[in-house]
Formats: structure tokens, sequence, C-alpha cells
């Protein structure tokens, strides 16, 4: 598989990057470095708690790093101390927040935000996104109100947009739309992309690069796609997937399991059902007495 040149200009870059939650927790995040050109537009594949969200996060500036000689860097600028212009991120939480469900008309809702200074894009991507300006927020599904999201946060030009899960709630038609408006979007304006998602289905001929995240580190770091020759565990991926984006997602998170089910016995806490617990839990105990309702 082609390496990044490593002549290129690099628009994000990451270079011995440790995380905690909190002090006493173990590392979400071990030793992270990647470098990204621009330009690129990059697909995170992990099983969930792989990491990408609070990589995403930490790339955003929402979550302040500690770990000495710790380095995230974007556009050649601290997130922290420098922060970048032109950064977008997008992720789940948003859709949740009380403000953004209360009642609200998505027309002045976005003009709120600055949509009467983007016309031409805030325009394109509601004709994208199928939203309708009469909307009332409130009393809209999760998939509309993600749309509104998506519409608010792209039109505004950008030049690094990181993507957590955010089309999880669009119907692949909207998705498919979405997904060409912004390769096309990377493509004419030279624009970064670092998107994590679990939804590979008509992905293929969308990211420059692939990466696979594993409990908190790079199982393999961001590697152009579509592949030609490479690391040994991607072409065995490759060998089951005929060059298929699924089936090497679906095949790095199949290894995910066995990984961690070799790690299960040698002491690491194990998931799934308690086969061998033969004393009934306290819970068990508890509802078994007072269950009503049978």
């Amino acid at each position: 598989m082609a390496e990044m040149n490593a002549n290129e200009p690099f628009e994000i870059s990451v270079h011995k990057l440790t995380y905690c939650h909190t002090p006493t927790a173990p590392p979400s995040l071990v030793d992270i470095s990647i470098q990204l050109p621009k330009g690129s537009r990059t697909i995170l594949i992990g099983a969930n708690g792989a990491g990408k969200s609070t990589l995403l996060q930490i790339l955003a500036g929402k979550r302040l790093i500690t770990a000495d000689g710790a380095q995230v860097l974007i556009k050649g600028r601290d997130v922290f101390r420098n922060s970048p212009p032109g950064v977008t991120h997008l992720g789940t939480e948003w859709a949740m927040n009380p403000v953004v469900r209360g009642d609200i008309v998505v027309s002045n809702f976005l003009d709120s935000v600055g949509g009467y200074r983007h016309k031409e894009r805030r325009d394109r991507l509601l004709d994208i996104l199928d939203v309708d300006l009469d909307w009332h927020m409130h009393a809209i599904s999760d998939g509309e109100r993600r749309r509104v999201q998506l519409c608010m946060g792209l039109m505004q030009d950008w030049e690094v947009l990181l993507l957590d899960e955010v089309t999880v709630d669009l119907d692949v038609q909207v998705r498919d739309d979405l997904l060409k408006f912004l390769k096309d979007d990377s493509e004419a304006r030279g624009a970064t992309i670092l998107y994590a998602t679990h939804i590979f289905d008509g992905l293929s001929e969308f990211p420059t690069h692939i990466a696979h995240m594993r409990f908190g580190a790079f199982a393999t770091p961001p590697t152009s796609w579509p592949p030609v020759v490479g690391p040994p565990g991607l072409q065995n991926a490759l060998a089951l997937s005929s060059q298929s984006l699924y089936k090497v997602a679906l095949q790095w998170l199949r290894e995910d399991r066995e990984y961690r089910r070799e790690l299960e016995k040698t002491g690491r806490k194990s998931r799934g059902a308690r086969r061998d617990q033969a004393v009934p839990s306290d819970s068990e105990t508890f509802y078994r007495k007072y269950d009503y309702s049978h």
C-alpha cells in the first residue's frame, strides 16, 4: 500500500498523545502519533470504546491534554494554545441538547447562527439535506434534527472537518448525497476530513486514507485507500474483502474481538454472559424475591 509522502504538508499532526479521562483511570488514548496531509479524507475504523470520539474531541480542542511531550497541531497551530481557524467538529451529542429541542423555527435557528451570511452554501445544503425551513425544532425527528445540525455546521467554509458518527440518523439517500457533497467540497477546496463511523456501505469511494483504532491505539495508522501494497495485516483483510471497505472494517472488528478475548484469558475483565457464576448475584436474588410480574 502506498505510504503518505513525507514531504507533503500535514494539516493534522499528533505526536505522542496519551490521554486519561481521570487521573486514576486507564488511558483512553495511548501514544497516538499521526500525520494527515491537506485535502485527505480519512475514515477512522474501530469498535465502540476504541478512542475515536476522544481523539476527535481533542483535535477539536474540547478536551485538554496535560501529558508531557504530547503535541496536537492543526494547520501547524497548537489546538489549545493557538487555536486554528476553519476547524468544524460535528458530533452526536448536539441533537440531545435541550436548547436545540425547543420550539424554534428552523429558518430562525439558522439565521441566529449566521445563516444569512452564507446563503449560497446554506441553500445548497438545505436542498441536499432536504430540510424544511418551516420545521419546528421540538416537533421533528432525531434524523431531521440531525439534518439541521449538518446544515448549520457545514454552511460556513471549513478547512478541517471532524465528523463523529453524525450520519447515523440519516436515511440512505440523504447520507449518500451528503457524502458526495463532502467529497466534492474537499477536492475543490483542498479541505481535510477525519470521519469516525460504523456505517461503511457506500463509503468505499469516499476516503483517501483509512485507519484502525483498537483500545486507544492505532492497530493500522492512516494508510492510503484504495490499497495497492502495504502492511501484512491490511493485506490479509483485503484478501477476504476484494477491496471492499465494508469487509475490511468487518475483518478488523472481528480481529479486535478475538484480540480482546485473548486478553480476557490472561486476566482482562471479560464481557458477555457469566455462565460460570454458580452463586446468584445480589441483583438476581433481590428481583427473584420481589418479582411481581408473574
